[in-house]
């Protein structure tokens, strides 16, 4: 069991929010981040850097979008579906493009390959959140 899943679980208050989505989506956005943020470092260490540069920047505005949802999305005090549902929608628009272009390296590049598979997943759990909410 996730840490997302054992801290909502504890939590004195309930959201209404299916938990089991809510915690996949909480792993997913973090694990995205955290993917986006190594693929940076290692895009960095390739040779052609100038081809890498869409790349980079993707994936930072995916790191940013993403750690910002988890945040938001991981305090279930005041729940706001106003406020959520444009940052999943966020999410889900950053994460497919940040997928697609690392896609497009994929098949010269194992870190870029391994972060769309994040992209992919963290993209499908903000789907699937939405989807929940309405």
């Amino acid at each position: 069991m996730s840490y997302a899943r054992q801290l909502l679980d504890s939590h004195p208050r309930t959201s209404g929010l299916d938990a089991g989505v809510l915690a996949a989506t909480i792993d997913a956005l973090t694990d995205c981040a955290q993917a986006c943020t190594a693929d940076v470092d290692a895009d960095l260490g390739e040779q052609d850097l100038a081809e890498m540069v869409k790349c980079i920047r993707l994936c930072l505005d995916c790191v940013d979008v993403c750690t910002a949802t988890a945040g938001v999305v991981s305090r279930l005090a005041e729940y706001d579906a106003n406020v959520v549902r444009p940052l999943l929608e966020a999410c889900v628009a950053i994460c497919k493009s940040c997928g697609d272009e690392c896609e497009r390296h994929a098949p010269h590049f194992q870190h870029c390959r391994v972060c769309a598979e994040a992209c992919r997943r963290c993209e499908q759990a903000c789907r699937e959140f939405l989807a929940v909410m309405k």
